[in-house]
């Protein structure tokens, strides 16, 4: 299922902090969306999962506006892991990650074996079984933010949307999460704040930078030189990963005359 981002704008207490945004993550896809501090990421993904919404435009997946559709089935096709969803659940691991079934329940339904086989699942994919029954307050930050990705595997959605995944995690998890988002075949738009991961995972990449994409295309042809100067201000050196071939980039700040 795809998602269309179309002229969305959102402004509050007078500020555009999103200034007609239109772009697209297409079925199936690991699209990453990049930029400075306060560009306007965690805004733009706060209108595409229900969270804020916007003053202008529309999100639509799978061609109908999110914002007609009930919660129940907008969760059905869209799960999110925003930046501040560690909330301090009083509740074990298995019972957190059973929230993301909720949208498949009845109001008086009772939890199922296919329920439970999918908590399962999603808790072994993140690498989390052994913590099923710790409390969801004993847990690192690392920890946490792989229980709340297998609560949004739980949920079966067509489309993840998640805002900086990797916080909190050591560089193996912050791979090895990627790597697992990426193989589930969902839809993925997702910010990221280190650009050599965007460059290494994603088949898309929107660049935005004062409310505004001002880049799209993908990561080699996007993340260039002159334009990391420009949006994040600094110097870009790209190289060649020695064994995939992937792009990388080294960076320092610009040299002053």
């Amino acid at each position: 299922m795809r998602i269309d981002i179309d002229a969305l704008t959102v402004e509050i207490a007078g500020a555009r902090l999103v200034d007609e945004v239109t772009l697209e993550a297409p079925e199936g896809r690991f699209v990453g969306l990049v930029g400075p501090n306060g560009s306007g990421k965690s805004t733009l993904l706060r209108c595409v999962y229900r969270a804020l919404r916007p003053s202008a435009g529309a999100v639509r997946v799978g061609g109908e506006d999110l914002h007609a559709l009930s919660a129940r089935e907008g969760a059905r096709r869209l799960a999110a892991l925003p930046q501040e969803a560690g909330a301090e659940f009083d509740f074990t691991v298995a019972e957190v990650v059973a929230m993301g079934r909720m949208p498949h329940q009845g109001p008086m339904a009772r939890t199922t074996d296919e329920d439970r086989r999918r908590c399962v699942d999603a808790l072994a994919g993140v690498g989390a079984a052994h913590l099923a029954e710790r409390g969801f307050l004993t847990l690192s930050g690392g920890e946490k933010q792989r229980v709340l990705i297998a609560r949004a595997l739980a949920q079966e959605p067509r489309i993840l949307v998640l805002d900086e995944p990797t916080n909190h995690l050591d560089i193996a998890h912050q791979l090895e999460i990627l790597a697992l988002v990426r193989a589930s075949g969902l839809t993925v738009l997702t910010a990221l704040h280190d650009l050599n991961l965007a460059a290494l995972h994603c088949d898309l990449v929107h660049v935005i930078d004062g409310g505004r994409i001002v880049a799209s295309g993908a990561p080699y042809d996007v993340l260039t030189t002159e334009l990391l100067a420009e949006v994040f201000g600094v110097r870009a050196h790209r190289v060649a990963h020695p064994e995939t071939g992937a792009l990388q980039l080294l960076f320092d700040l610009p040299t002053t005359s």
